[in-house]
């Protein structure tokens, strides 16, 4: 992830978005592309599902650029039966199980009758998130790795609210940021420094990496900068009950004050949010 800020001199200044991009390209929210969908299951009423998604999604987007100062209210409701609908196809359909042991499959099997479901308990309040499931992978360095694996409906949902936020927040992070967001990649930040390598005389490059970052995001402050902008209190609840339900390792359940599990569908959005805060501004 290669999140810069006003660090000192040639690199930084002579950033810009990848070669061929239009020079306003890195502050333009962009839509993510290459999702896989299921063939063979076609329909007239998923075109005109996100067809709807995506107009709701660039009215929140249209009045982030409208409204750069100001707290957006009354997101929620973006957060639709169709919308969840894409937010399930998206998902990998081999991914391994949360906690609930829900796989795509299975729940496919009645998607309708349980996203009417999910949708109703959302939008009354009564969601509850699960604890992510734990297991570790191993690091090239002999270390091991935490990942988080979401119940099935926890990665639905988080799904469709990162959608609703990205929509808001791709308006408002800067251009040299590239981790983690969409249509963006280490690609397009390996261009945009070879760019500024070639046209500016650049004496030296500092190459970091914060540690632990996922384990030691502050939830109080994270909350803060989410606050700068979403004024949808039910947002920023949903949030706060994805970073409490904690983690459930080898039948223990253990929660903490600080970190975002790696491997939850939500954690690379707050990361972004709160390197913004912190680091890029």
């Amino acid at each position: 992830m290669m999140n810069g800020s006003e660090k000192s001199d040639s690199v930084i200044r002579a950033m810009k978005p990848a070669n061929k991009a239009e020079p306003t390209a890195a502050e333009r929210a962009e839509q993510r592309t290459g999702t896989e969908r299921n063939t063979g299951r076609p329909h007239t009423r998923r075109t005109q599902s996100r067809v709807s998604v995506s107009q709701r999604l660039e009215r929140v987007r249209q009045a982030a650029r409208q409204r750069r100062r100001e707290k957006l209210t009354a997101l929620l409701h973006h957060v639709t039966i169709d919308h969840l609908r894409e937010a399930f196809e998206t998902l990998k359909r081999d991914a391994a199980p949360g906690v609930d042991g829900v796989t795509w499959q299975q729940y496919e099997a009645d998607v309708e009758g349980r996203l009417l479901d999910l949708h109703s308990r959302v939008h009354r309040g009564a969601y509850r998130a699960l604890p992510v499931r734990r297991r570790f992978i191993p690091k090239p360095d002999g270390k091991q790795r935490p990942l988080g694996i979401a119940s099935l409906e926890d990665k639905i949902l988080q799904r469709a609210v990162v959608t609703v936020l990205n929509a808001i927040y791709e308006v408002d992070f800067l251009g040299f940021s590239y981790g983690f967001r969409p249509g963006r990649g280490q690609h397009d930040a390996l261009d945009a420094l070879a760019v500024a390598i070639c046209d500016a005389r650049v004496n030296w490059i500092l190459d970091a990496d914060i540690c632990r970052f996922f384990d030691s995001v502050n939830h109080a402050w994270l909350t803060r900068f989410l606050e700068h902008r979403i004024g949808d209190e039910r947002i920023i609840r949903l949030v706060r009950k994805w970073l409490k339900a904690g983690v459930l390792e080898e039948g223990a359940w253990s929660v903490s004050e600080t970190g975002t599990p790696q491997g939850a569908v939500i954690s690379p959005l707050l990361a972004n949010v709160y390197l913004h805060y912190v680091f890029d501004l």
